[in-house]
């Protein structure tokens, strides 16, 4: 008997693996029909799984853990049990505001605390506040660009503006003048560069090189409710994202996410940062990026709680929640490692023996515990050099000026 199966999605590369577990026949495999609901925003996104329109969501980490906290509308516990991707967003800025920055747009990629800095100093020339568009107050690429700017002496309360806008609408925005760059998933800022409009200036696999960014979100009542169909849609997924991450796949893979059903957009756009190739500047010869986006390789599902944590930190830090004893467990608990080692138990996959770790503290790639077959963990260095270890949140925020 097939199971049907609702899961909302915005037009993003990092849909890739719920969009391969329906289209290369994983989840047909585990009894599971998957139908994939198109969405628009994160805001819409978000309240269609609140409200029971659909079972699961392709969800930014962060706004999971807002809705838990209830900091981000209707408050609801939603569970986290795998992560469908690591990295995979870019900072792009105006041809005119990048004009005031370093000149070779790879070399600004080289040296994000380099180019922080020209940032700082270009906002010091510009006529006003630049606007900068966000997916969501609540989305990795808020945080990371709110890190990264920080690193600066840039307050992104004070010296920027920071503007809420869907991803699929960043293009059209930078062309209309209503922002000046945007932070966001793939392949919105490679459509910005490509279409002579803006420059890249950073990228979030360089700000933290094994950054959280999208999660397969539940609400948790039906997470507890349906743990057989939980583990199913697991295994399809875990099936699903090792496909996904082989290179003599990416381009059937971006064939399926050029398809208007998914991300829409053209299949050699999509195809380079799948494979890991930044053009940073229309006309420039690509810079490469082996790790700009990872779906499957290193245990990238495996759904840390140390990253749920620094997600909790950095909200912290910015004044959206009150820090507490309580607030900081329920923000580990959205994301559930014990759900995934049950769904993936009698797979082959390495599975991490901790559910925890410092993030930051890999350099080079290392060999690690795990339950079953060797794991390799690859470097999670943050630019700045800084250690994120959770169970000293309150030491580690205390090194930040804010």
């Amino acid at each position: 008997m097939t199971t049907n199966l609702r899961i909302a999605f915005l037009p993003l590369n990092d849909v890739a693996v719920l969009a391969a577990a329906r289209e290369r026949g994983f989840a047909e495999e585990e009894g599971l029909a998957l139908d994939l609901v198109r969405t628009t925003s994160w805001a819409t996104l978000r309240d269609r799984l609140v409200y029971g329109q659909v079972q699961a969501a392709h969800m930014l980490a962060p706004l999971a853990v807002a809705v838990t906290l209830g900091l981000s509308q209707q408050p609801a516990a939603l569970a986290a049990p795998f992560k469908l991707g690591v990295n995979g967003n870019m900072l792009v800025m105006a041809k005119d505001f990048a004009a005031a920055l370093a000149p070779d747009p790879a070399a600004r990629l080289a040296d994000p605390l380099g180019t922080a800095h020209d940032f700082a100093a270009a906002i010091g020339l510009w006529r006003r506040k630049p606007i900068i568009g966000v997916v969501h107050r609540f989305s990795s690429h808020a945080l990371m660009l709110r890190y990264w700017l920080a690193s600066a002496g840039i307050d992104p309360d004070r010296d920027v503006v920071l503007r809420v806008l869907p991803p699929s609408l960043t293009v059209e925005a930078i062309h209309a003048g209503e922002i000046d760059g945007f932070i966001a998933g793939e392949p919105w800022g490679s459509a910005a560069i490509e279409s002579g409009r803006a420059e890249a200036v950073a990228i979030g696999q360089r700000i933290w090189q094994r950054g959280v960014e999208k999660v397969l979100a539940f609400r948790e009542p039906w997470l507890e409710e349906n743990p057989e169909t939980t583990d199913r849609l697991l295994r399809a997924l875990a099936r699903a994202a090792v496909w996904c991450d082989e290179p003599d796949n990416r381009e059937a893979l971006a064939d399926i996410l050029a398809d208007p059903r998914y991300v829409g957009q053209p299949s050699d756009l999509i195809l380079r940062t799948l494979s890991g190739t930044i053009v940073p500047r229309a006309g420039d010869a690509a810079v490469s990026c082996p790790d700009f986006v990872l779906f499957s390789r290193e245990a990238t599902p495996f759904p840390w709680r140390s990253q749920a944590l620094w997600i909790y930190s950095q909200l912290v830090r910015w004044n959206m929640v009150e820090p507490s004893a309580e607030t900081e467990a329920r923000a580990a608990a959205v994301f559930r490692p014990d759900v995934y080692r049950r769904a993936l138990a009698g797979s082959d996959l390495p599975m991490p023996g901790a559910s925890m770790k410092l993030e930051g503290a890999v350099g080079a790639p290392l060999g690690v515990g795990s339950r079953k077959g060797d794991l390799l963990l690859g470097p999670d260095r943050f630019f700045d050099g800084r250690v994120f270890d959770p169970e000293r949140i309150e030491d580690y925020l205390a090194g930040f000026a804010r």
